[in-house]
């Protein structure tokens, strides 16, 4: 039996988690998607040659694919509503569930 993840997953956890961000796709249009925001998403960058892990810390969204007619995409921008600051997609990383993290990089706020 095959779980789908949008619908028991994504879904649900949008419904708890997400806050409404206004979208605007790079090839024009502008609406308005539900999304899970981290303004201090930490990951590690790399690890030096003795064995430290660097961190860097970014803003992040987290996104349900099925609220998209096209796919996110790098240089495309977003609005958080809650604080009106405004953010390019610097990376999409897919989730392989229906899911995806923008990788952010701060534009206006």
């Amino acid at each position: 039996m095959a779980i789908d993840w949008d619908t028991a997953v994504i879904g649900p956890c949008m419904d708890v988690f997400g806050e409404p961000v206004t979208y605007a796709p790079a090839a024009g249009g502008m609406f308005v998607v539900t999304g899970v925001f981290d303004e201090a998403y930490r990951e590690i960058d790399s690890i030096t040659a003795d064995g430290v892990p660097l961190t860097g810390e970014m803003p992040v969204l987290g996104v349900q694919l099925s609220q998209f007619a096209q796919p996110p995409v790098q240089v495309d921008q977003l609005t958080v509503q809650r604080t009106g600051i405004t953010y390019v997609v610097k990376e999409v990383r897919l989730d392989g569930h229906g899911g995806a993290k923008l990788m952010l990089g701060y534009l206006s706020g």
